[in-house]
């Protein structure tokens, strides 16, 4: 019988080598949703549903649905999952002026998994500038370690040094993720997160604006810089996931995970990327694989098309 790893745990060899508005304006839009749905079986008069079309603040949230809705079915239908999987996909252009990420699918939590690994290191060297310190020796080895080769004793050892979830959680806090829980225990792999946050995350460790002050982000240059550095580092047979959209240059992270309940994958990547020119932050997280390789090809087809679909824009 296979050996079926705990949540802390991945086998390496298993993965495939590859090169390196308010509460008026929402209640509006689902007004406005109704009225369309109403209209289209014929049980509402089309000068009705023109009246209430017209309120200047259901037609803005009402096309922003519609956007949203369309983006995820054409998404959906590129990326194609496969029986109980599920995928949530987050790109945002850093040379684009938008601010906010664009998410195909539910942004909803996922298991992260090994992906957390970053989150971890963002942590232990926030605890350090508070301190007024860099890494250890010891901490600098555990961090490289974590990063580049997801060793699990590593993380550990820093899950610890950073006092669990709720040294996870004080540290998000600070760096602005909204949605993101530490896990229970030791479990670090259960801590839950949204595609949103990861890309919150990252906008953390990744510039996003020439022009925004080197404040803007509670973690200094040189803590980016060291998060930056281990991710571009990762080693050969973990360099899938999000680097399947990138033309010229990736940094990332990988996570995966078998439940013990329903021999299920959470298949999980986030990084940075760069297409012809422009740096793209991606978060793809899934679950109800039926095998590591099915979520790795389907993490791989929407980073694709996830970037594909904002490289449109």
């Amino acid at each position: 019988m296979p050996h079926r790893p705990s949540p802390l745990s991945h086998p390496q060899s298993a993965a495939r080598r590859r090169p390196h508005g308010g509460r008026a304006a929402v209640c509006a839009g689902v007004l406005v949703a109704t009225l369309a749905t109403l209209l289209s079986a014929g049980t509402l008069h089309p000068a009705a549903a023109a009246t209430a079309s017209a309120r200047p603040d259901a037609a803005p949230a009402a096309t922003a649905l519609a956007q949203r809705d369309a983006g995820t079915a054409r998404f959906l239908a590129l990326v194609k999952p496969q029986r109980k999987a599920r995928v949530t996909a987050a790109v945002l252009d850093l040379d684009g002026t938008d601010r906010k990420p664009t998410v195909y699918g539910d942004d909803t939590p996922y298991d992260t998994a090994s992906i957390v690994k970053v989150n971890i290191l963002a942590a232990a060297l926030l605890q350090a500038q508070d301190a007024g310190r860099g890494l250890t020796k010891q901490e600098r080895s555990h961090a490289e370690a974590m990063i580049e080769r997801s060793d699990n004793a590593a993380a550990n050892a820093l899950w610890r040094r950073i006092g669990l979830a709720s040294g996870l959680d004080a540290a998000n806090r600070r760096l602005g993720l909204t949605s993101t829980k530490g896990g229970p225990g030791a479990k670090w792999g259960l801590t839950r997160t949204t595609a949103s946050d990861q890309i919150r995350l990252l906008r953390t460790v990744f510039p996003t604006d020439p022009a925004s002050p080197a404040g803007s982000t509670a973690l200094n240059e040189t803590s980016r810089t060291c998060i930056r550095t281990l991710m571009t580092r990762i080693v050969g047979e973990q360099a899938w996931g999000v680097s399947a959209a990138s033309g010229s240059g990736w940094a990332l992270k990988n996570g995966w995970l078998q439940r013990s309940s329903t021999g299920l994958w959470d298949i999980n990547s986030v990084g940075q990327v760069t297409v012809s020119g422009h740096h793209y932050l991606v978060a793809v997280l899934s679950d109800g694989n039926t095998s590591m390789k099915d979520g790795v090809s389907l993490v791989e087809r929407a980073a694709r098309a996830a970037v594909s679909m904002a490289t449109a824009h």
